[in-house]
Formats: C-alpha cells, structure tokens, sequence
C-alpha cells in the first residue's frame, strides 16, 4: 500500500519533477516510510511507500527487463508467477511488483491478466509502450489529469492541487442522494479511472488503446451442485485466499465486526497462524446504538484471538468528522467511515495490514434487497435499486436514479439475483465500501487487503447456483453453513443486529445551530433547496438527512474553498 503519482508526456524534465514532487507530497500520508522521484525520457513517477514486502530492497520504481513500474497495492499471486515462469534467478529483489516486469518482457500485457491481488501500477515498456492498470474491482484508486506537459496520475485526486475546482453538479447529487458518486465529483477536470481498466499511452500523453480487466470471469470448474461438495470447495479456496492475503514482511491482523464476513477471516486467520491474531473490534457509546461486539467477543474467545475493542462516541465523532472529509478527496458520505477511521488509529502502531470482510455480501448474496428483488410484488418484492430519499435536492434524485440504473446495467444473461449482485459490485462497492477502507487506512498509514475480493474466490462465489446464495429467509447461505461448521459460536443462523452509527442523536443537539450555516455553503446550495436544507434540521423526521449536509459541507469547505478541516466544523458550528 503506497500512493504514486507521476506525470507522462514530458517536454520540460525539471519543472515536471517540481510538479510530480509537489503531488505525491499531499498524499505522504500513504507512504511513511519515504519518497522516491525519478525521472526518464519522456515520464517523471513519484512513489510514496508503506514498506510491507521486502522492507530493504523494494523502494520503487523498480527496474528490470529493460522496463520501469511504479505501483500501489500488492500482487498476491508473486510468489506462484515466479516458480512458474522460473524466474528466481533472475530477480534482484523480494518485491511483489518485479516480477510482472519479467512477464510482461514474455508475454507483453497478457501479463495483466494473470494477476491476483489488488493495485495501481503504471509500467514504463522496453517495448516503448507505456501502461495504466487499475484492479478489476477496483481495490486500490488511480485518478488521472489533463496535465501541461501530458497526462498526470496519481492514487487520490488530492494530489493534483492543493483545492479540487468546483464539484460537478450532478456528482454532488449522487453523493448526496445516494451516499456516494457515480462519477467523479471533480467533472472533467480529474478522471476517476475505472475498476479494471488498462490505459495505454503514448509518449506524448495520448491514450492510444484502452482494455479491461473483468473480474466476473467464469468459474474455473463447473459450480458445484450439492452443499457438500460446495463447501469443500469453499474451505479450499478462501484458505488460500487468506493465506495469500497474509503474505507480509510486516504485522498483520483484521477488523473483527462479529458478523459472517469478518468472522470468516478471522476463522481462517485462526487455522493458518500459530500465534494468536490480533482483532480489533469499535462499538458505540450511545444508548440507542447497534454494533454486534457481543458477538465479537465470542468469536473472539472461541478462536483465542488478540482481541482489542475500542469505543466511538459523541466526543470521537465530532473529533473526527472533520478528518474523515480531510481525507475523502473522492467523497462518500457512508457514516462507517467514522468507525474505521477510528479502528485504525486504534490499529496504529500495532498492526501495518489488516484484513476485512468487504465483498462477502456482494459475491455471496448477503443484503436484504436482494432477497427482496426475488419476490414477487404481491409478497414486498421491488427491485434491488437504490431508495432515494433527498428532498433538498432540487431535482429530488430523479437524475441519479437514471444514472444509477445506466451504470448498474447487467449482463442479460445473469440471473436476477446476478444482476442485482453485479449492479453493487460496480457501484457501491469501488466508490464507497472500497474507498472508505482506503482513504480511512491510508490515512494512518495501513494496508487494508480484502480476501473476499480475490479472482479465484469471485470466479467461484458468483458463478454459485442462487440457492447457495440466498435460500429461504438467509442470504450468504453457503457462508453460513461453513462457518456452522467451522466456527459454530459465530451463531451464523442467528438474527442478525445490524451496524448502526447513532450519529443522528449526536448532531440533534446541535441541529438547530447547523442548518442554516449548512444551507449557506456554497457547495451546498448549489444543488440543494436552500430552505429544504433548513427543514433537514428542524424536522426530527429528517433526521438521517442530517449527517450526509453536514458532511458534503464539511467536504466542500476543506477541499474546494481551502479550509482547515477542523476550522471548517467550528465555522458551521457558530465557533469560528
């Protein structure tokens, strides 16, 4: 985990090195460990790294084979490409990334596709090529400019100045109405690159060909037909998934929410390492607040975890609020961010990769909305579609809903419990689930890695028949019977309590104070109804409008009109 930054098509050397080095110097917080900027005919690329593979020997950019790669993230699958390809002796260091420069020497960018792991890499060709990958499901960020010497990337948006321009408006409204954007928020300024992507440039800074890298490849064997068989097949392939995903020269261990995802890892994690692994675990100092670290705890005890548990309450979230913004450059107004945040703070120090559980849902038919969408109507069935609730919009969310459905459009020959899948796996989850775990991270200097997000664990979890996915009341049904079986105190049958982040009840005390100076940012109304935005805040039945306003003006202070981010929560406050 590192950030990258770097700009192609270079004319002038020395003002673009001022330039690559100004931008990976606003993102340092994803690399502690150092900065290393070079330059070479025609590219100048800046590494910021979070030394976790090699911690002597794999600074980068690294050079071999007559190519230069600079990347963010981890390739899992290094060690397995190297025997394959026989190509220890010719390696000069441990790291993951050196590797792939001696395959794409064999094989050119077919070596794309036999990657497993998550990154962002830009890769310099001896071929003269020049290469920008992102992760098929879009894992780790790249984000791209219209530079004055060619095209600049790098892993936030951020990077490229120190205040973003003004949002685009239809961005700020998926955002708002949806808790996340669709597309990038800084219009056609900053191009957010999109999962899977494979951008070739030429030396000018020219795209010159474009390829994708899919992650719902088809099951590498037919899917099995019987639970038996399922779930041996299952045990296999997400231990190796996390045997992989614990590949680190560094300490590792989870979030641990007490739920099937988390406590699957934590289940395999417990198998695979002889020492006890170390969990953290944040609950909720709020009467009326839902967080399952009862169940943390057992799991916890049952699997003899290192298990550390931290508390988030009002004090934390008016602290931290500001911090989340900071770092969100590419917004989501996701209240768990608040939460993770606060892990890793907890986590820092101690742990430098922690494993989570984002994606179990998605491949394995976990959220309500999907049993919902296979019903029929006269039973409460309505599609799997996001259920917009912003008035203060002016339009009211019509347009993100039409933005939405373009986007989440599926393959026709996907079952409707697929499509529903597929509809998250390109929404929500790389522009929220995964960039909240990122930016929340990287911001204490964290890897966070995600086993569930693995090509061999998708190829199979979603080629699975639907009733291994969703069977009766349950959803994740095959989840649910390994871990009966494997880790029975997780009670995978059980009711489940939900995550809730009462921030509602912190913000209404000061509601009365917050809205009108909400309703006056400028970023704010300009896409909302001034006086709506008002009502948010003295109408209790809109309270779970309240925190997606406060955020975005929040957001927007810090990142568009350049201020401090915890000036930017006293001004709206009335403490400035």
């Amino acid at each position: 985990m590192c950030g990258i930054a770097g700009i192609l098509g270079v004319t002038d050397p020395q003002a673009a090195e001022r330039e690559v080095r100004a931008m990976i110097e606003r993102i340092a917080h994803r690399g502690p460990n150092g900065i290393r900027v070079e330059s070479g005919p025609g590219w100048c690329v800046a590494h910021a790294r979070l030394s976790i593979i090699d911690l002597e020997g794999g600074w980068q950019p690294l050079h071999a084979a007559g190519s230069t790669i600079i990347g963010n993230g981890e390739i899992y699958n290094y060690i397995e490409l190297t025997e394959e390809f026989g190509l220890g002796d010719k390696l000069a260091t441990g790291s993951d990334f050196e590797p792939l420069l001696h395959l794409y020497a064999l094989e050119g960018e077919k070596a794309f596709e036999r990657l497993r792991g998550m990154y962002a890499f830009c890769l310099i060709g001896g071929d003269g090529r020049t290469w920008l990958v992102r992760d098929g499901f879009g894992i780790k960020p790249l984000h791209t400019t219209q530079a004055e010497q060619g095209i600049a990337f790098a892993s936030e948006s951020g990077a490229f100045a120190d205040e973003l321009p003004s949002p685009a408006a239809e961005a700020v409204e998926q955002v708002l109405a949806l808790g996340y954007g669709i597309d990038d928020i800084s219009g056609r300024w900053i191009d957010r690159q999109s999962p899977g992507i494979i951008t070739r440039w030429n030396v000018q800074g020219e795209t010159v060909g474009v390829g994708v890298l899919d992650w719902e490849a088809p099951g590498r064997a037919p899917p099995p037909n019987d639970d038996k068989t399922a779930l041996e097949r299952l045990d296999r392939i997400l231990e190796d998934s996390v045997k992989v995903h614990q590949r680190s020269d560094v300490p590792y261990g989870l979030f641990l929410s007490g739920g099937i995802d988390s406590t699957t890892i934590a289940t395999l994690m417990s198998r695979l390492n002889e020492r006890p692994v170390t969990a953290f675990t944040c609950g909720f100092d709020a009467p009326e607040a839902r967080d399952e670290r009862g169940a943390a705890e057992r799991v916890a005890k049952t699997l003899n975890l290192d298990w550390r548990e931290t508390t988030f309450g009002e004090e934390d979230f008016w602290r931290i609020a500001p911090q989340v913004a900071r770092f969100l450059d590419d917004p989501t107004t996701d209240y768990a961010c608040l939460p993770t945040y606060k892990l890793a703070e907890a986590a820092k120090g101690t742990l430098t990769v922690v494993l989570s559980g984002e994606g179990g849902d998605e491949l394995f038919g976990g959220y309500g909305r999907y049993r919902r969408a296979l019903r029929p109507s006269w039973l409460g069935g309505r599609p799997a579609e996001p259920q917009i609730d912003a008035p203060f919009l002016k339009d009211k969310g019509a347009a993100v809903l039409a933005r939405w459905r373009q986007a989440a459009e599926a393959p026709d020959d996907y079952t409707p419990l697929q499509q529903a899948q597929y509809a998250d796996i390109v929404t929500w989850l790389p522009n929220d689930l995964l960039l909240k775990l990122d930016r929340m991270l990287m911001a204490h200097g964290l890897e966070g890695r995600t086993p569930f997000l693995d090509r061999e664990v998708a190829a199979f979890a979603f080629n699975l028949p639907d009733r291994m996915k969703v069977r009766g009341k349950y959803g994740k049904y095959i989840l649910r019977k390994w871990l009966e079986r494997h880790c029975p105190a997780a009670e995978p049958w059980a009711k489940k309590k939900g995550f809730t982040v009462p921030v509602a009840s912190w913000i209404a005390p000061r509601a009365g104070d917050l809205g009108p100076r909400i309703a006056d940012v400028r970023g704010v109304a300009e896409v909302c109804d001034v006086e709506a935005v008002r009502a948010v805040f003295t109408d209790e039945k809109q309270a779970h409008n309240r925190w997606p306003l406060l955020f975005f003006a929040l957001w927007s202070l810090i990142h568009v009109e350049g201020a401090d981010p915890n000036a930017a929560l006293r001004s709206l406050l009335g403490e400035a």
